[in-house]
């Protein structure tokens, strides 16, 4: 990663006028199941990755926040919409957990979005009432991602249905649909990405759609076999949880790949991301790494230069208010960067060309259980919000 980064994983909104008039909002953010999640507007700096091997900070700058979105985009993890001057959002996913938010709520700015997908009159001529309730589903994704890339520059992120992380076929058909829908209401493919688990199906399913210059976003990689098939896949982005890593190996045992990091002396999650990092990097994939569930400044100093860091609002405030002065600032040095993936080594069992069969054999203990965990959150999700658009259908005042 040279320069600049490419457009980011996910759109920004802006503080447009609809904003500002006392609304109020709040998402769980990356670290959990997502919904909402931002970077900064131009009043605070561009988030980008430097160039050079361990470079450090040429200016002076006036507190760490600064300092480290020379490194890596920062991406916060929750959203509050009075936070706005404080951290305005300028990126978006649309799940379905953001659809229980919205309907939480007697006014927000999308509670029209998911009223006119329960009006929809091609769902409504569904005799199947699981048809049905998956199409106003579907619907009130598009309506609200269609809103919410109206007020972003970037690129929104859409979840897909969980409860197809197992059918590549599956996965790729509501991707389809997803994309019809948006092509509907005038959104570009270019100004959007599809959230999908990383299963091997979704792995998949990620490779098929990207040849079709579909852009895919896999989540839930635990194990470096998880992160480099999907980088073999071609995946646009590219999601680790650090500290749900951390978390299991502080409860668990028995899982190699994290024994192996603990005997070097380092933590598993930032392992992970260093080791995915290297590898996309050495070896010329296009995908960009995220890295989510970060928990402390530590943890994002020791990830400098990964694409993108999902960081919580307190990490961030923090930041904001340590003061940095000229003499400190070549105290936040690159971690990540080209340069230092081309002289990291990796085992011929790494550099497979990976497949179902390897993939599920190197996937330890903690990858299974933590995608297990991950994948039946967002199902519930999912059923949480069709059980609600069947008791509230048809809406009022539709």
């Amino acid at each position: 990663m040279s320069g600049s980064l490419q457009s980011p994983p996910f759109s920004a909104l802006s503080s447009a006028s609809s904003f500002q008039q006392g609304r109020k909002l709040s998402f769980l953010g990356g670290s959990r199941a997502s919904n909402l999640v931002f970077k900064f507007q131009r009043r605070f700096p561009l988030i980008r990755a430097s160039s050079g091997f361990s470079s450090s900070i040429d200016t002076g700058s006036s507190n760490e926040l600064d300092a480290v979105s020379r490194f890596s985009e920062i991406v916060p993890d929750t959203v509050v919409f009075d936070d706005f001057e404080r951290f305005p959002p300028t990126a978006a996913t649309v799940s379905s957990s953001l659809l229980l938010g919205i309907c939480g709520l007697p006014d927000t700015i999308f509670r029209n979005a998911v009223e006119m997908a329960l009006a929809d009159s091609e769902c409504y001529g569904l005799e199947n009432t699981d048809m049905r309730l998956s199409c106003f589903s579907d619907k009130a994704l598009v309506n609200v991602g269609g809103d919410l890339a109206k007020l972003v520059p970037g690129r929104v992120s859409t979840e897909v249905d969980a409860r197809l992380a197992y059918d590549t076929h599956g996965i790729i058909k509501k991707v389809h649909n997803l994309l019809k829908l948006y092509n509907d209401i005038d959104i570009p493919p270019e100004r959007l990405l599809f959230k999908i688990p990383s299963t091997w199906q979704g792995i998949e399913a990620s490779r098929l759609l990207e040849s079709e210059g579909i852009q895919t976003h896999l989540t839930f990689v635990y194990s470096f076999a998880q992160a480099a098939a999907a980088a073999q896949a071609g995946a646009s982005v590219i999601q680790i949880f650090v500290g749900r890593i951390r978390d299991w190996s502080r409860n668990h045992s028995g899982d190699p790949e994290i024994e192996a990091a603990l005997k070097r002396g380092e933590d598993p999650g930032l392992a992970l991301v260093t080791k995915a990092y290297n590898y996309i990097h050495k070896y010329g994939h296009k995908s960009k790494l995220m890295a989510a569930a970060v928990r402390n400044k530590q943890d994002l100093f020791s990830l400098l230069g990964v694409d993108y860091i999902i960081a919580p609002l307190k990490v961030l405030q923090s930041l904001k208010e340590s003061v940095t002065a000229p003499d400190e600032k070549y105290s936040f040095v690159r971690r990540l960067s080209p340069e230092s993936a081309a002289v990291y080594n990796f085992t011929e069992l790494e550099l497979t060309k990976w497949d179902q069969l390897t993939v599920a054999s190197a996937m330890g203990p903690a990858a299974v259980e933590l995608l297990a965990t991950g994948l039946e959150g967002y199902v519930n999700q999912a059923k949480r919000v069709e059980e609600l658009f069947g008791k509230i259908w048809p809406p009022p005042n539709v």
